[in-house]
């Protein structure tokens, strides 16, 4: 197995976190993994539907999960929405050949508006299912909560967030990112055939982007 990227160590809510380049967050002291918006199974679906994509972007995707696991030793592993990406098809099944590897872990989902599944594929492959999730001192949510004001810190996925950045001749792109502000933060999205939605931080937010297998504070 080849070693994952070094992770940025940031603390936020008096709580230290790894944010890795590899779109995840782990919570040293919980032992616990978070991601958002894996979207497994999207390709399928587009292939399924004529639209000619790689195939190999649900491999990258799987990889990547068992690598994070290997090398964090998480416990649990929770995903903030959008799991899977809309009706079932042989992805599911992939990644539940994955999981049963790790039999001794939690593998936990916050409800998105993709995850369409039945019930039973979920307890099939022993995922827990939450509509939210308090852990102190987080609120974990697939939406980010709106015009929220909670005493707990709102980390949230679904957007897909991403920074515009501008070069010194004008060039611009946009990059995935972890956003922090005072009272939620967005998850970049974990999929590898996914969009982006630029970000507006506001003074005093903090966000970091992915840039090469690298985190980068802007």
């Amino acid at each position: 197995m080849k070693s994952l990227h070094q992770p940025l160590a940031y603390t936020v809510a008096d709580e230290l976190l790894h944010l890795y380049p590899q779109r995840a967050l782990f919570w040293p002291a919980k032992e616990i993994l978070l991601m958002a918006d894996l979207h497994l199974g999207k390709i399928n679906h587009f292939r399924k539907s004529g639209v000619p994509v790689p195939a190999k972007a649900d491999a990258k995707n799987l990889e990547q999960l068992l690598e994070l696991i290997q090398v964090t030793s998480a416990r649990r592993i929770i995903f903030l929405g959008d799991l899977f990406h809309s009706h079932y098809n042989d992805a599911w099944e992939e990644f539940g050949q994955l999981i049963k590897h790790f039999s001794d872990r939690s593998f936990e989902l916050v409800l998105g508006n993709h995850d369409i599944l039945s019930q039973h594929q979920y307890e099939k492959h022993g995922i827990v299912l939450h509509e939210e999730l308090i852990l102190e001192p987080f609120l974990f949510t697939h939406h980010p909560i709106e015009n929220y004001e909670g005493d707990l810190y709102n980390m949230a996925g679904h957007i897909h967030p991403g920074a515009h950045m501008v070069g010194k001749g004008k060039q611009s792109l946009t990059l995935p990112c972890f956003y922090f502000g005072s009272k939620q933060s967005l998850l970049p999205a974990f999929g590898a055939f996914t969009g982006l939605a630029r970000i507006a931080p506001k003074e005093n937010d903090q966000v970091f982007v992915i840039v090469e297998n690298k985190i980068l504070k802007v």
